[in-house]
């Protein structure tokens, strides 16, 4: 049973998940251990373990704040505005998507680790982020894209948020990674998240 008021509770939680944010900067996933997050904060590894049971579950709320604060920039989006042609639309949407380079890193490398690894409760309060996210997309393209039929507005759904699961290896590149595309010949462009979500969503729309 954790002790201690809700404000508290959260307060102390979110400087587990804070930790984990600072570490993810400068380590994979798989080096972050539990012992290393408890170095970062004011906690003991048992009392974290009052918050959290895996690291995937810190984990997972990290990847929850990361919807939460994208789900507040679509919502600025949906209604900063009367109307916007879907061009002007596509380039909003990719401004919300370049300032959460985070929340596309996890996509792409982890979502299965930390899903698989979390109590169902957690899992269910982080669907709630994502679906949030779905929903307020949904409403956007309701508003800016009257002539799009419903049919239409569901596969352009579902075509863009697997999308976001691989902008971040396309656009995150080491110079490891670089140097071996020049030594394999490959003529590569790279391009920003933004470049990328722009070109796409101006296909889609």
């Amino acid at each position: 049973m954790i002790k201690g008021t809700p404000e508290l509770i959260a307060q102390r939680r979110e400087e587990i998940i804070n930790a984990c944010e600072r570490l993810y900067q400068t380590m994979s996933f798989r080096d972050i251990t539990i012992k290393e997050i408890s170095r970062e904060t004011s906690f003991s590894r048992p009392t974290i373990y009052n918050y959290f049971e895996t690291k995937e579950e810190i984990f997972l709320a990290l990847y929850q704040r990361e919807y939460e604060y994208w789900v507040e920039d679509l919502k600025a989006i949906l209604n900063g505005h009367k109307r916007l042609t879907k061009k002007k639309l596509a380039e909003e949407i990719a401004h919300s998507i370049e300032k959460r380079a985070q929340l596309l890193k996890l996509l792409s490398m982890n979502n299965f680790d930390m899903e698989a690894n979390s109590r169902r409760e957690l899992l269910v309060s982080f669907k709630g982020a994502y679906g949030a996210s779905v929903d307020i997309f949904r409403e956007i393209l309701k508003k800016y894209c009257p002539d799009i039929r419903q049919a239409e507005r569901e596969r352009i759904i579902y075509c863009f948020f697997p999308f976001m699961f691989g902008l971040y290896p396309y656009t995150s590149v080491t110079d490891k990674q670089k140097q071996a595309m020049e030594e394999a010949g490959l003529n590569f462009r790279y391009q920003t998240v933004y470049e990328l979500t722009c070109t796409f969503l101006n296909r889609i729309l």
